[in-house]
């Protein structure tokens, strides 16, 4: 049995580093990336409500790592019990993104699906050192307050 313990995390290797080499968009409850001190200049810029304000997208800059420094910040329902919103960051790869055109974000509501949004964003491309441009769109269900979210070059 020891040797079966020692032999499965070497025999995970190539899944994970197969894993490491295609992020995915991550979608997480905030943290440090959620800081005030993270939202993007000039607000009014990089900041947006939805459903007569009961949802709010921002921006967020955390300057490092420079190649992965803007995540989106979601505001919104459900409510807890204490009546404030859930929060979460939106990213690629455990990071963020290596840029986000938010001024080109567009929304749209399905009543079945909830609030949708499409928004250019940029990653890090490894295989040629250099950032691919992608579409983004991610739909909020305020009633459960999933997010499921597609990446599409």
């Amino acid at each position: 049995m020891p040797r079966f313990l020692t032999a499965l995390p070497l025999a995970l290797l190539p899944a994970l580093a197969a894993a490491q080499e295609d992020p995915v968009v991550t979608v997480s409850d905030c943290d440090w990336q959620a800081s005030a001190w993270n939202l993007a200049e000039p607000w009014e810029e990089n900041s947006r409500t939805f459903s007569n304000g009961k949802t709010r997208l921002a921006l967020l800059d955390t300057i490092e790592p420079a190649a992965a420094w803007a995540h989106i910040l979601v505001l919104s329902p459900p409510y807890s019990e204490m009546g404030d919103r859930q929060c979460k960051t939106i990213g690629y790869g455990g990071m963020g993104f290596g840029g986000i055109r938010f001024n080109e974000l567009t929304s749209s509501y399905d009543p079945a699906t909830g609030l949708s949004f499409t928004v250019p964003v940029q990653a890090y491309n490894s295989a040629t050192a250099d950032f691919d441009w992608y579409s983004l769109r991610f739909t909020l269900n305020q009633a459960t307050g999933d997010i499921t979210t597609a990446l599409t070059q």
